[in-house]
């Protein structure tokens, strides 16, 4: 169960839109500077979140006890980071970087080719014990390997890799080893993370289909990027098998989580924003029916995750910022309770 937050803000009425009914006792965890993809030990006493400070450099990877309220990096402080996850055991965290390819930050994404998000191919993905000692590799790959997650039953690990020359998912053990590829399609796919009984995988995707969009996909892939301007979530076996599509509306949905039920998605969506700029929280069932809304903050809310026993949900957002362009890490009390409103106004 994780515990009440020590020293998060309170006041939560002023934290939390009226019809986000799911939520309560919203509370604020981190106060300034980029602060994203919070995820929860698989206790529920702890988190694990990525963090470019106020005033700039990489993100460097950190580790946040909810009980004393503590923060601890646990990357090197070199190069840039991503994508931290806890071990099943808690003993450890997995994470990727390119520090070992370079201590410096690697260069922004040229958004003179529109929005893009960068897919270095210095990334690799390394493992540290929880308090960031004994750092060892387990990937060593030319290529982007990045977006790693942990089964809850602690046998598998899951990531995004261009070792084949695409973005597809893989799965391998704890220790990097057996390396299994579970997407085959030409595109993205990423994102993905096991289903509270580790049966199931759900993950986001852009699969170009026309010639022009297979040329644009391919060019700014040989240049290490993706457009993610669209993006549908899907639903796949733990091996790989039974892919079912979930989402088919056009718009930039990504950060699926699996609801405690194992029935449903909650994932980041602009579909209700003609201009594609705001993002909020969506509830969704695997088939695709039964779309709810979740928040309604003018800007932006994302990687929603829920704590283990269901309790919790943690997530990022650009509500109550101190300067333009902070984001923050949120914990809320999760209400199943009545429907919230399930067609965007």
């Amino acid at each position: 169960m994780a515990p009440r937050p020590a020293g998060a803000q309170t006041g939560a009425d002023s934290l939390r839109e009226p019809r986000e009914v799911h939520l309560r006792n919203v509370r604020q965890l981190t106060f300034g500077g980029e602060n994203a993809e919070a995820y929860f030990s698989f206790d529920g006493r702890r988190l694990v979140l990525q963090t470019t400070p106020a005033d700039g450099g990489c993100d460097q990877i950190y580790s946040l006890d909810l009980a004393s309220g503590q923060r601890r990096r646990v990357s090197t402080g070199r190069g840039r980071t991503t994508c931290a996850y806890y071990y099943a055991s808690g003993e450890k965290i997995l994470y990727s970087s390119t520090h070992h390819w370079l201590e410096a930050c690697p260069p922004r994404p040229d958004y003179s080719r529109g929005y893009v998000w960068a897919v270095y191919p210095t990334y690799d993905i390394f493992v540290v014990d929880a308090d960031g000692s004994d750092l060892r590799a387990l990937t060593s790959t030319w290529g982007y390997d990045a977006e790693a997650t942990v089964s809850p039953r602690g046998d598998r690990i899951v990531f995004t890799s261009m070792r084949d020359g695409d973005l597809d998912i893989y799965s391998m053990d704890p220790d990097g080893g057996n390396v299994v590829r579970l997407t085959h399609e030409l595109g993205y796919d990423g994102g993905a993370f096991f289903s509270p009984d580790g049966s199931r995988i759900v993950y986001r995707a852009h699969h170009p289909s026309s010639p022009e969009e297979i040329a644009d996909y391919r060019a700014l892939l040989a240049d290490g990027l993706i457009r993610p301007t669209t993006l549908e979530l899907y639903v796949m076996g733990a091996d790989g098998s039974d892919r079912r599509r979930i989402t088919s509306n056009g718009a930039a949905n990504f950060a699926p989580f699996w609801h405690p039920s194992g029935r449903k998605v909650l994932f980041s969506s602009n579909v209700h924003d003609p201009r594609g700029r705001d993002f909020d929280l969506y509830l969704v069932n695997l088939d695709g029916s039964g779309l709810e809304r979740v928040t309604y903050s003018p800007d932006f809310d994302g990687f929603p995750v829920f704590s283990p026993d269901g309790r919790y949900l943690v997530w990022a957002s650009n509500r109550n910022q101190r300067r333009p362009g902070d984001t923050n890490i949120f914990i809320a009390e999760w209400v199943e309770g009545p429907r919230a409103t399930g067609t965007p106004p």
